[in-house]
Parts: C-alpha cells; sequence; structure tokens
C-alpha cells in the first residue's frame, strides 16, 4: 500500500496518513505538534486499557504529549461533560463518546467531514459512520462496535446429571437458550446461591434501560409509536420486567446485580461462579485467558436468544472519538483519534474480541486466528458478525435518549425489588418520558 498525502484540515499543515493498514502505523507521518500537550477525556475499563498504551508511540511520533484529564466508566464521563458543558470548561480536545450518547451533546463536537479525510472514511463501515452521524454531522469517528451475545459454561452443559434433572423438570433437553424463556429456565436451574449464579445483568444506569430495551424488541414491542408517544408500557414490556424481576427473586443472580455495570459483569463470569452471561465481544479474549479466568477453555458461545415477538435481542451501537469545537489544537485531536482508530489499532483490539469499525480488520482478524488455531476467536468473530448483520439494532439516536433512560431505569429496579409491579413502574416512566418528549419538542 503506497504512502498518501492527505490534509486532516483543509486549512492546516497536511498530515501524509495511509489509506489503509498494509504498511505499520509508525510508518506512518502523523504531523509534528511538538512542545504541544493534548488534553482528552477517556472511557475506562478492562478492556479498553490495552489501546491507550499505544497512545506513547503517538507521542514519541509528533512531539505532543497527552494529558489524560479522566478515565472513567461511561455514565461517569458522561456526567462529567455534562458538569464541563454546564461551567463552561470544556478546554480539553478529544473526549471518548458512543452513539448512543452523541446525539444529547448538542454542536459541542466537531462535523469530522472535511476533517478526516474521504479516503480514510471510506475504510470504515457504512453503517457504524452513519451511527455517528447527527443531524447531517459526522461528530464521531467509531473506534470498536458492541452487541451481545451469550456465554455459557460448556461443562454444565455437557454433565449428564444436569441434563437428566433439567429434562425431567422442564420436559427440554438442556441445551444453549434458543428462547429468553429457556433462559431464565436454565439460570434458574443452574443457580445455588450465593455459591453460583445462573446469570446475571447490568442493573442501573443506561445499561439496565438498554437491556430492557433490546428484551423489549425481542418481545414484540417498542419504546415509541411513530409519533415519538411512548409505548414501551405495553404487555411486552411487562414480560421484559418480569424476566428480570423473576431471575433477581429466585436468586438465579447476585444480590447486588442492580449496582453492576459492565466490569462488575464480565468479571463475575470470568470468576467462575455464573452459568449464563449475555455480554459483548470485548471480553472474549479474557474470558479464555486463564490467568484471568476460571472458565478459560470452558466456554461456549451462541447468538443472543429469542424473544416471544421472534426476534433476537440486538443492542448495539459504536464507542467512538469526538473533537470538542473549543479545541485549541483540531489538527492534533484529528491525527490522535485517526491514529487510534487506525488499522494497526483496530487490530490491537480485535486480538482482544472488540469488534472494529474497519471492514478489512474483520477478514484479517479471523484469518490470524485461523492461522494461528485459535478457534474459539474464530467462532467469536463469526457469531458476532452474524449478529451484528442480522440482529443490530440501536437505540433512537435523538437528543432526550439518555434522559428518557434516566426516567426508565430507577422504575426497573422499583419494578425488580417489588416496589412497584412492573405495569405500575412502567406506566410511570411513560409518564416522564412523555414529559421528556414534549420538553424536547418531539411531542
Amino acid at each position: 500500500m503506497t504512502k498518501a498525502g492527505i490534509k486532516l484540515l483543509a486549512a492546516a499543515t497536511a498530515l501524509p496518513l495511509l489509506m489503509a493498514g498494509a504498511v505499520s502505523a509508525e510508518e506512518i507521518d502523523y504531523g509534528n505538534f511538538d512542545g504541544y500537550t493534548l488534553r482528552v477525556k477517556l472511557i475506562g475499563g478492562a478492556q479498553y486499557e490495552p489501546l491507550y498504551a499505544e497512545i506513547e508511540k503517538w507521542e514519541e511520533m509528533t512531539g505532543a504529549k497527552v494529558d489524560v484529564l479522566s478515565r472513567k466508566n461511561h455514565f461517569e464521563l458522561d456526567r462529567e461533560i455534562k458538569q464541563d458543558i454546564a461551567a463552561g470548561t470544556l478546554d480539553w480536545c478529544v473526549g471518548s463518546n458512543h452513539t448512543s450518547f452523541a446525539p444529547q451533546y448538542g454542536t459541542i463536537y466537531i462535523d469530522l467531514n472535511g476533517v478526516i479525510p474521504e479516503a480514510t472514511l471510506a475504510e470504515f463501515q457504512e453503517l457504524a459512520l452513519a451511527n455517528s452521524t447527527v443531524d447531517g454531522r459526522l461528530v464521531q469517528l467509531p473506534r470498536h462496535s458492541d452487541i451481545s451475545n451469550l456465554y455459557y459454561k460448556k461443562s454444565l452443559y455437557a454433565d449428564q446429571g444436569n441434563k437428566d434433572r433439567f429434562k425431567e423438570k422442564h420436559g427440554y433437553d438442556l441445551a444453549p437458550p434458543e428462547t429468553w424463556d429457556q433462559f431464565k429456565d436454565q439460570a434458574i436451574f443452574f443457580a445455588n446461591a450465593p455459591e453460583f449464579f445462573g446469570t446475571q445483568y447490568v442493573g442501573k444506569d443506561e445499561a439496565i434501560t438498554g437491556r430492557f430495551y433490546e428484551l423489549l424488541i425481542a418481545e414484540g414491542g417498542q419504546l415509541f409509536d411513530e409519533n415519538w408517544n411512548p409505548t414501551f408500557n405495553s404487555e411486552a414490556g411487562v414480560r421484559a420486567v418480569q424476566w428480570f424481576k423473576d431471575l433477581y427473586d429466585a436468586k438465579a443472580v447476585p444480590a447486588g446485580v442492580l449496582n453492576y455495570l459492565w466490569d462488575d459483569t464480565g468479571l463475575g463470569f470470568a470468576s467462575g461462579t455464573v452459568a449464563l452471561n449475555l455480554d459483548w465481544a470485548g471480553w472474549a479474549s479474557f474470558f479464555n485467558d486463564p490467568a484471568n479466568s476460571k472458565v478459560a477453555g470452558d466456554i461456549g458461545l451462541v447468538r443472543a436468544p429469542v424473544g416471544s415477538g421472534g426476534k433476537r435481542s440486538g443492542w448495539s451501537g459504536s464507542h467512538t472519538f469526538s473533537i470538542t469545537e473549543t479545541c485549541d489544537n483540531k489538527e492534533a485531536a484529528a491525527s490522535f483519534i485517526s491514529f487510534l482508530t487506525s488499522h494497526e489499532r483496530q487490530m490491537i483490539e480485535a486480538r482482544k474480541g472488540l469488534l472494529p469499525t474497519r471492514a478489512k480488520v474483520w477478514d484479517e482478524a479471523i484469518a490470524e486466528f485461523d492461522g494461528a488455531g485459535n478457534e474459539f476467536m474464530v467462532t467469536v468473530f463469526e457469531t458476532y458478525s452474524q449478529s451484528m448483520a442480522e440482529d443490530a439494532f440501536t437505540p433512537p439516536l435523538i437528543a432526550p435518549w439518555i434522559e428518557v433512560s434516566n426516567e426508565i431505569w430507577p422504575r426497573l429496579q422499583a419494578a425488580i425489588l417489588g416496589e412497584k409491579s412492573p405495569q405500575e413502574a412502567l406506566d410511570e416512566a411513560a409518564e416522564s418520558a412523555r414529559e421528556v418528549m414534549e420538553d424536547a419538542g418531539y411531542l
């Protein structure tokens, strides 16, 4: 692949970037920003960190330094960014973003069209770029995508005693669940609290709203009708909430599950104390590494189950990077996010199981896993590729989405705890969501 001189900014110094990944990033000229300090706020967590070890290479190539002001989970980072907006302290350049979060931020981030070269953008998946666009503006460069599928402990399903007892109790053969009802049956069957749990789920913030949302879709429901009236307080919505509650009441999930976020569920499955774990691909390599995981070598993987509405759950989106309008060196910021999403950097993340947003990386990662005889990671990429192609759907990419979510998730918790009935909780959440949508001009 030959080197192409491309301008990151129309009015800025040209940065010769490669159009694809056949040549290593170390051979790419990302510009000279000697003496400049780029201030950034990044998402933190076990599966995000390997990429950040690469930052020093960008510093060496460009002469710049990177000052990481924050490294938090996305919900805490979102709250911090909103505080910066309110206080007028957007004095940093690059922030981690997500396709679900981006619409709420208005115009604090620049349009990357004309900033990132068209030839570079052409290397990204079309859908990832479409989901990264808000009101016609490409406000984020996609880092990797996420969707959840079902990991399980294979040895539990191979045990003849388990097979016999399950068949006697439920009348069908024990096999990885195809439906959400089977998932619940099996999670309750395997549970032996407090030593072992059938499953777990993220229990607060937009995390549980998203899980509820995808079960709602799988059950045949919708969040809104065509006129943006909330409709999630439907029979399908009640069934979705009841799924969470039934597992909680049966002690098939840990008692503290309503405080869980993504690191909690990932580390929980790796601890060997959970039978079934709906999770994203970013944990795959960690799960199968005996240095980190007690389930290494004992992991099965299937697509997420089907609901009574005949659809699989498939809540999806992309983690991204954005550049603030107030950035004092947008050229350096563009160089930095181009580096972090380059072919070579995406290969580093793909080796951990994170789903790339550059089309070629999918094929090259699978070929690399296959060549190394890593059948597990080949299965991971093939399973998640099918899910992204056939099952993926985003939450509504609208400005008030997080505000709507904040009206939903505390009510979900109340229903799970039995403080309200599922119908009462959803009716209350729908009424509050309606007010949010009215205030935002959608109704």
